[in-house]
């Protein structure tokens, strides 16, 4: 696999976390490819999506609606 025109701070950044970890630059891209890909795209993304998600199957809750008072007005706090 090729991959052309990086972008030279992109190309740069994985330049200095290869080293980090020791290792050449096509190693260190193949690792993040296979780290990130390892993850079921279903467990990234929305938090929300993800909580629902995971609540969903328990039959959700149901949360009361709370009536909302009117805003408060600021205090004053002098001249």
């Amino acid at each position: 696999m090729t991959i052309r025109d990086v972008d030279e701070k992109l190309e740069h950044r994985l330049r200095i976390r290869a080293a980090q970890h020791s290792r050449s630059m096509e190693d260190e891209a193949r690792d993040i490819l296979r780290r990130e890909l390892a993850c079921p795209a279903k467990t990234r993304g929305n938090l929300g999506n993800a909580i629902h998600r995971r609540f969903a199957a328990a039959g959700g809750l149901d949360l009361p609606t709370i009536p909302r008072e009117p805003m408060r007005e600021p205090a004053n706090l002098g001249d």
